[in-house]
């Protein structure tokens, strides 16, 4: 008995993420402005991404903001 109500709630579960899955569509941008938008965020993650690598973050001389003493 618990076997089946397992399955019946796993099986609503399927159902439920399918519809939600089908709804949503391929929502993408169209118009220009969105697409600017995305364009600048996608541009902002790159440099981003190249910024804060841990080469360059490991390897930085300090600066004033740094908690830097000399030892």
């Amino acid at each position: 008995m618990a076997v089946w109500v397992l399955f019946g709630v796993l099986g609503g579960a399927v159902a439920l993420l399918v519809t939600v899955l089908l709804r949503r569509g391929g929502s993408r941008t169209e118009d220009a402005e969105g697409l600017r938008i995305e364009e600048r965020a996608r541009l902002q993650a790159s440099q981003d991404r190249v910024s804060y690598n841990a080469f360059a973050v490991h390897n930085a001389p300090p600066n004033q903001s740094d908690a830097y003493r000399r030892r």
